[in-house]
């Protein structure tokens, strides 16, 4: 499945918005898929905490890659590669899915440093809304944000969540803990009907 986007609206004065499209990760992006996450280690764990060295291997990129495809054949995650004119921008991803009861997912998105401040990042959110929504069906979109992180609260509020909570000083990072918001987006087609727990149309 691909999905195109290339919203000018979206792109901040002075940036470039190339056109990008997501797509599932497979086997055959494992070595590119390396080479973007080490040559945006650095830029990474200056927003999130350092990974384990291990991570940073071929056959930890594989092996991630084929967890990835077993999550999407039980239906309980997707992930995506961002990427325009075959190269890879970013990654975003719908995790902990549940459907029974909830028909929710958890959002996550990073992008590479050279293509921060493009508007790359609200574009891939929103493609992936758009299949959260209209693809799977689901009702509610969660994302978890660091209080400091200006940058990703400013991309969800541009795809419509907004906050229902703060967890106070719930997340350590650089020797400090933060607040963490909760953000929100609901199906503008409102929630499935529930029979049995199991949400139906």
């Amino acid at each position: 499945c691909r999905f195109l986007c290339g919203y000018s609206d979206m792109v901040m004065p002075g940036a470039s918005m190339p056109q990008i499209e997501i797509c599932p990760p497979v086997i055959a992006d494992a070595n590119a898929l390396l080479d973007f996450e080490k040559l945006n280690r650095a830029f990474f764990e200056t927003r999130i905490n350092a990974r384990p060295a291990s991570f940073y291997s071929y056959e930890a990129v594989r092996y991630s890659i084929e967890e990835a495809g077993q999550h999407r054949l039980l239906g309980t995650g997707y992930q995506f590669l961002i990427k325009s004119s075959g190269n890879i921008l970013g990654r975003v991803n719908l995790s902990g899915i549940e459907k029974r009861y909830y028909n929710k997912a958890t959002l996550g998105y990073r992008i590479a440093e050279c293509g921060s401040g493009k508007g790359i990042a609200t574009c891939a959110v929103n493609l992936v809304l758009n299949l959260a929504f209209k693809t799977l069906g689901l009702w509610r979109i969660e994302a978890l944000v660091r209080d400091d992180n200006v940058g990703s609260v400013r991309v969800l509020e541009k795809n419509d969540f907004a906050v229902f909570g703060r967890a106070k000083q719930a997340m350590y990072f650089n020797q400090t803990w933060h607040d963490v918001l909760h953000f929100e987006c609901r199906s503008p087609k409102g929630p499935l009907v529930s029979i049995g727990g199991t949400a139906q149309t």
